[in-house]
């Protein structure tokens, strides 16, 4: 049995707490920790949950039953805390995303060269069996080579989510909505291209006038095979219609799932090609739905790793060192209205927190705070079935 420790109990936490409750034969929730203790209580009692409750990751420490550690705290905190866990013999699957700076990211990844344990990043949108299957296609180069990936990133948030004391500031978030919301479909865009040469990007504050970061932004990707992507985040976008759209030699194929297929005509004008189209559509349809998708699927997939004794899971800690890299790009290249070259070197000035924080505008003051929301419905993006607005 693997007992495990949910450390941050915020809006995150039941994701991880129903995706381990998916194992109960394998894994148990032995202790819950929150700078808010009554918080931790609370979903103790809701989940009917046998844990510990404790105000600090630092009292895990006194205990030797502890194995995992899930990582459901704001973004500034992940480094120190899966390092102190670490270095305490524990393996961590730290919430996404990684860190708040590619020094951090480092250092955790040091750490877990040094001490041996697992660290994993959620990236819990891999685990979408559309996800799955757009990157056996794009693998198995099915409609041939990617040209231009678009990505939408798009969420709905009001005026009232930045609110909350730690959201909204470039100390304590790290970032707007292509830090903490795109991060998402940067890491499956990553997964599927790899990490672009070069970056343009824009970021901008349209609607939220309580954060001092951003939220929306657009970058323009080029590949070393010369192809190129579009991706825009934004907390602007009614409807959060997220979406992955990969135009190929061949066909366009999406997520949500839909294929489209042009031949040319002798004159160059395009029309229909439904025989590759069917070719297309007939191999989706021979891949097969995954067993556990979401949160579950990756604890899944990182608790297999501990029971089988290996560390071969999906989502490794340089995934999420490569998305962070990604997103530090396009504030670079946004905040410095340059065009940015990947990868970025340990002297470059937004290597460091330090370095982000002085060099990135602060759109607006945040002048007033609350401590904590009362537990509500919250949306964690597409399952890439059908469109938001659809369900």
């Amino acid at each position: 049995m693997i007992n495990v420790a949910i450390i941050g109990t915020g809006n995150i936490a039941p994701s991880h707490i129903e995706g381990y409750a998916a194992f109960k034969d394998r894994c148990k929730i032995a202790a819950l920790v929150d700078i808010y203790p009554e918080k931790a209580q609370a979903i103790k009692e809701k989940y009917h949950l046998d844990a510990d409750v404790y105000d600090s990751h630092e009292k895990l420490f006194e205990r030797d039953d502890i194995h995992l550690i899930s990582i459901c705290t704001p973004p500034y905190t992940h480094a120190q805390i899966s390092i102190d866990c670490m270095n305490h013999g524990l393996d961590v699957l730290c919430e996404k995303p990684m860190a708040a700076s590619l020094a951090e990211c480092d250092a955790m990844i040091d750490a877990r060269d040094k001490t041996g344990q697992r660290l994993s990043i959620i990236s819990q949108n891999r685990f979408r069996s559309p996800i799955m299957k757009l990157k056996n296609l794009l693998d198995q180069k099915v409609a041939g080579r990617v040209l231009h990936a678009q990505v939408d990133s798009v969420w709905w948030r009001g005026h009232s989510y930045y609110d909350l004391w730690w959201r909204g500031t470039w100390e304590k978030e790290g970032g707007g909505c292509t830090l903490n919301h795109a991060v998402h479909h940067i890491d499956m865009l990553n997964w599927m291209k790899g990490l672009p040469v070069e970056i343009t990007a824009i970021v901008n504050n349209l609607n939220h006038d309580n954060a001092e970061v951003e939220d929306f932004s657009v970058a323009i990707s080029k590949y070393e095979d010369g192809s190129m992507s579009t991706m825009m985040s934004s907390l602007v976008h009614h409807g959060e219609e997220q979406q992955f759209i990969f135009q190929c030699e061949q066909a366009k194929i999406c997520a949500p799932w839909s294929v489209a297929a042009f031949k040319s005509r002798p004159n160059g004008f395009g029309e229909p090609y439904p025989e590759k189209q069917k070719e297309i559509e007939d191999y989706y349809r021979t891949l097969e739905d995954l067993e556990y998708e979401g949160h579950a699927g990756q604890i899944d997939n990182v608790i297999r790793s501990i029971e089988n004794g290996h560390k071969n899971f999906l989502v490794q800690a340089e995934d999420g060192r490569r998305t962070l890299e990604y997103i530090t790009a396009v504030y670079k290249s946004g905040f410095s209205s340059q065009k940015v070259c990947l990868p970025l070197e340990k002297d470059d000035p937004f290597y460091t927190v330090e370095g982000i924080q002085a060099n990135v505008e602060k759109f607006y003051e945040k002048t007033g705070s609350v401590e904590n929301f009362d537990p509500e419905f919250i949306t964690t993006g597409n399952d890439y079935s059908k469109y938001n607005y659809d369900k």
